[in-house]
């Protein structure tokens, strides 16, 4: 059946107009801006009922379910923008849980003066990511607020997938002897960040890791369907995440300062910043845990991938009522990966 649309008015002009008022009215405008550029961008046949929600179809299994918020600053930076991190962060989140992403939602809250080029170009971003990931914006929301109030733009997403069969990941699952991976090096979304925040200048532009990492996770899971825990190791980065693991699975963590990839670029943007690494951010990385049995076959599926051909054993799972999370430093000592006290980076996501 084919939509009615609105009486004709004159195309947004792109190049020069910013978000008033009316564009979050339910009005004409915010009519007009929907279609001229949400629905002309993430084009797909849920979304062009123009329902206020989605209906669809969903194939046998279990579901998996997030949500997110981005308020990244800046909205711009090396590899990405608010609108492709929108749609990799939860595409991601899906895929953590060994899940099949399907289909997402976006809300959008656009400070009043905001440029529509600037939004032109994070929308488009958002749907030509969704598009490499396979995955359909469905039903969203816009939001205008007072100039002030928002920042220029936050973005937030629900993301749905489907748990391909025999397939049990969760942060709860890991047990002493197991390996932990890494997809490839850490630290390179954050960093990239602040060298934009700060106008820092390197011999090598340091660009975001963002990626939309279903496909991997798919590879990982046809290759070694038992794999234990999988997470992107995002706010407080590679600690952070192996502490919440630690705590949740109620065991310790060993892993192994030389064998973590770590761009050298990286290595001395941090030291220059007086950031440790390890608790930088990534938006195009995953951690992996599976039985020592697993490993090789995991690492070697993991490599045969775009997003993870810098693959590596860090560590092992070991039996630790404490659970701490410790390092074999390059110096051949120790030393405990603790909790962040505070916040390295804010708003990085």
């Amino acid at each position: 059946m084919s939509q009615a649309k609105r009486p004709y008015v004159r195309p947004l002009d792109f190049k020069t107009r910013k978000v008033d008022m009316t564009h979050g009215s339910g009005g004409r405008a915010m009519a007009q801006l929907i279609e001229e550029l949400f629905e002309r961008a993430f084009d797909n046949p849920l979304l062009s009922q123009r329902n206020d929600q989605a209906v669809f179809d969903i194939p046998k299994g279990r579901m998996a379910m997030t949500t997110d918020g981005f308020v990244i600053s800046p909205l711009f930076f090396p590899g990405g923008n608010i609108g492709s991190l929108a749609v990799h962060g939860t595409v991601n989140d899906v895929a953590m849980a060994g899940a099949q992403p399907l289909y997402l939602s976006s809300g959008f809250i656009i400070e009043e003066g905001f440029p529509l080029a600037d939004l032109k170009r994070i929308v488009e971003s958002m749907a030509e990511a969704a598009r490499a990931a396979g995955v359909a914006i469905v039903t969203g929301d816009t939001k205008v607020v007072e100039k002030g109030s928002a920042d220029g733009l936050f973005i937030t997403t629900t993301g749905v997938g489907i748990v391909p069969e025999g397939v049990s990941v969760s942060a709860n699952n890991a047990r002493p002897g197991d390996r932990i991976l890494v997809s490839g090096s850490m630290g390179d979304h954050g960093v990239a960040i602040m060298s934009t925040r700060e106008n820092l200048t390197f011999e090598t532009e340091i660009q975001s890791d963002c990626a939309s990492l279903n496909g991997l996770v798919a590879r990982m899971v046809a290759a070694v369907p038992g794999i234990h825990v999988l997470r992107d190791p995002t706010r407080g980065g590679l600690a952070a995440v192996l502490n919440e693991i630690a705590l949740q699975s109620g065991v310790g963590i060993n892993i192994r300062e030389t064998d973590i990839p770590i761009r050298p670029e990286v290595h001395g943007a941090c030291e220059l910043l007086g950031l440790d690494p390890l608790y930088v951010a990534n938006e195009g990385k995953l951690v992996a845990f599976c039985a020592a049995a697993d490993a090789d076959r995991l690492l070697e599926a993991m490599r045969e991938d775009p997003l993870g051909r810098e693959a590596a054993i860090i560590g092992e799972v070991v039996e630790d009522a404490r659970r701490f999370v410790q390092m074999e430093t390059t110096l051949g000592g120790g030393r405990i990966v603790d909790w962040l006290a505070g916040e390295q980076l804010p708003r990085i996501c």
